[in-house]
């Protein structure tokens, strides 16, 4: 390898390239169609945070040794990614899904509503004829996307280091 390959951030951008791409195949997998959304969109199986994060601290420890400060900062933010991915993300995604559900009762009760405005009068007929759009609820990992992202990373990291 040339002296200014820089093997760490190149293992980082691979095993997220390679997370997303099984996270493409999975969907066309699982629905038997394509979303090009899942090639950059978050959430789903693996997790390419948790990929990336891993191959980079993999990578720090191979090139610049397990007991350097540099792989100890990979492993902390890998870690803090991983807890980040597996709790807030998914916590706020299940947030999303259930905020959805309401807002979907919300616009039937209001195309309900809206046969009805000119008998009940007074009521403003812009809020009733807006469509709601959805929150996103692909934000987080289960911990098992999680793991498979780290396996990746953990992979994809070592191997380029050995290249």
């Amino acid at each position: 390898m040339p002296d200014n390959f820089n093997v760490p951030l190149t293992a980082a951008v691979l095993s997220w390239f390679i997370a997303q791409l099984i996270k493409i195949l999975d969907y066309i997998f699982r629905n038997k169609k394509i979303n090009p959304e899942r090639l950059w969109g978050a959430g789903g199986m693996p997790s390419s945070h948790s990929a990336a994060v891993c191959a980079l601290a993999a990578a720090l420890g191979m090139t610049a040794g397990w007991n350097s400060p540099v792989f100890a900062l990979g492993a902390v933010l890998a870690l803090i990614v991983m807890y980040d991915a597996s709790g807030v993300r998914r916590a706020a995604g299940m947030h999303a899904r259930e905020i959805n559900k309401i807002k979907d009762i919300i616009e039937e009760l209001d195309a309900e509503a809206k046969t009805g405005i000119e008998a009940i009068g007074d009521i403003n007929k812009e809020n009733i004829e807006e469509k709601k759009e959805h929150l996103k609820e692909f934000l987080g990992h289960s911990p098992l996307e999680v793991l498979f992202g780290a396996l990746v990373g953990i992979t994809v990291g070592t191997l380029a280091s050995l290249l």
